[in-house]
């Protein structure tokens, strides 16, 4: 389990923190001279679009106009590929530790209940990470859209000038990380219980439950035996009392003989 989840926190921080694109635009002006046909915007982990410049032509004579794109997906992307780098380091301490140091990781329950809180804190900052991440790639793929960039420029505002995109960036890779984002969050979230066996909580909620059931059943035997008991005590109750009977009934049969003889 371990190998897969580094295998998994390597994708999640590559894909996303390896990350470099961009898209290019043209404005035909209808003074021909004027126009720029390969308009060039690079951008790149962490995404601080903000901080992306790039000038395009006005179409009014050799005036340029310097613009920006919008928004700052940094901090989600960031905290993403923290997560996962630590994910990674910890994925790989842990396998180390199973390996050759497993007499002193289950010493005193203490590495089991150590490795059960960190997989249960890793499994909601997958999640936490993941979700922000999805919500920071939409607003990079909006930002980053041609047709809006092509919004902010004076240029594209005259119906006189032509301006279209050549190609848009390309985002599989983020995408990518994004998908291993959540499979990372499956796989924290579903190690969970087979760490959870390994700590003492689980060894002695089974004790907990085992003895009431060890006590119903014990006091299930005695009642048995008692059922017994009484069964074989009451047959013979009930063959002591059937002897007198047929006494009696001899005695009372003889009354009858004995007044006979004296008449």
């Amino acid at each position: 389990v371990c190998v897969v989840l580094i295998l998994f926190a390597i994708f999640a921080f590559a894909t996303c923190g390896g990350y470099s694109g961009g898209l290019r635009l043209s404005v035909d002006c209808v003074n021909k001279t004027e126009s720029n046909l390969s308009i060039d915007i690079a951008f790149a982990y962490p995404f601080r679009l903000q901080q992306v410049t790039f000038e395009v032509p006005t179409c009014e004579g050799k005036e340029r106009q310097k613009l920006a794109l919008t928004g700052d997906s940094s901090s989600s992307a960031e905290f993403f590929v923290t997560v996962a780098v630590f994910a990674f380091l910890y994925s790989l301490a842990a396998t180390v530790v199973y390996i050759f140091f497993q007499n002193k990781y289950r010493e005193n329950n203490r590495g089991p209940l150590i490795d059960f809180i960190v997989t249960v804190v890793f499994s909601f900052l997958w999640l936490v990470g993941s979700s922000a991440w999805a919500k920071g790639l939409s607003d990079v793929k909006v930002a980053t859209d041609p047709k809006e960039v092509l919004l902010l420029m004076s240029a594209c505002k005259q119906p006189s000038n032509k301006c279209m995109a050549v190609h848009s960036p390309v985002m599989s890779s983020l995408n990518t990380s994004v998908v291993f984002g959540f499979l990372n969050f499956i796989l924290w979230a579903g190690n969970i219980w087979f760490v959870f066996k390994e700590t003492g909580w689980h060894s002695s909620g089974q004790r907990y439950l085992s003895d009431p059931m060890e006590k119903h059943s014990s006091s299930y035997n005695q009642g048995g035996y008692n059922q017994d008991s009484y069964g074989s005590s009451s047959g013979y109750s009930q063959q002591a009392s059937l002897g007198p009977s047929s006494d009696e009934f001899g005695q009372q049969s003889s009354g009858p003989a004995s007044f006979t003889n004296q008449i």
